[in-house]
């Protein structure tokens, strides 16, 4: 069964925020993030996501994949149009951190949003994709494809472009295919963490 492709309405939140939750859950820069901090996971699952979700139905845009009764991919979309948001996101995150010194978590997030702030390209406007997961039992069927390739297809028929920080070598490959070109910088978080491809679609 092919999947299709629709955008997430706010009467569906807990549905879309729960296959977030499970697509995300071993996400390179998320595993890292939380990394030896149970507790920190739970957080995510319950608090974190919900409310990114629905931030992102509210304010963005959420494209999902799948069949009309279940889920399968989650994709989460900003239109760019200045660099104030994830500025804002850093300094927040920065307090934040400040305020729970020695907490590896809140110092993880801090050193991912202050690089996301200080590279994001300042070529406005554009399409930015800020996520798209899988639910584990339903990868490999191609829903991750069948997003970028309906989303790609309407940004290119608006002459918009699109930007991305692919997380694992795998993912910048599905991205390629889908007309995505890396920027030839890479960007590697400490601890072992994961490197950042940057990749822009011009059409």
């Amino acid at each position: 069964m092919q999947p299709t492709v629709r955008r997430a309405e706010i009467q569906e939140l807990d549905a879309v925020a729960a296959a977030f939750v499970k697509g995300s859950a071993d996400e390179a820069v998320t595993a890292w993030v939380v990394a030896d901090h149970p507790e920190v996971a739970e957080a995510f699952r319950a608090e974190h996501a919900p409310r990114l979700v629905e931030r992102a139905i509210h304010d963005d845009e959420v494209w999902l994949a799948g069949t009309d009764d279940e889920i399968w991919a989650v994709s989460l979309w900003q239109k760019v149009t200045s660099a104030d948001r994830v500025i804002a996101e850093a300094a927040e995150m920065r307090a934040m951190a400040e305020a729970a010194p020695g907490v590896r978590p809140m110092e993880r997030l801090r050193t991912l949003t202050a690089l996301l702030a200080e590279h994001h390209p300042r070529e406005f406007p554009h399409r930015y994709l800020q996520a798209i997961v899988t639910v584990p039992e339903h990868r490999g069927k191609g829903a991750g494809g069948a997003i970028l390739a309906d989303r790609i297809k309407a940004y290119s028929d608006a002459s918009e472009t699109a930007f991305l920080e692919a997380s694992t070598e795998r993912s910048s490959r599905l991205y390629a295919r889908n007309g995505f070109v890396r920027t030839g910088v890479t960007h590697t978080l400490p601890d072992d963490g994961p490197t950042l491809i940057p990749m822009w679609f011009r059409g």
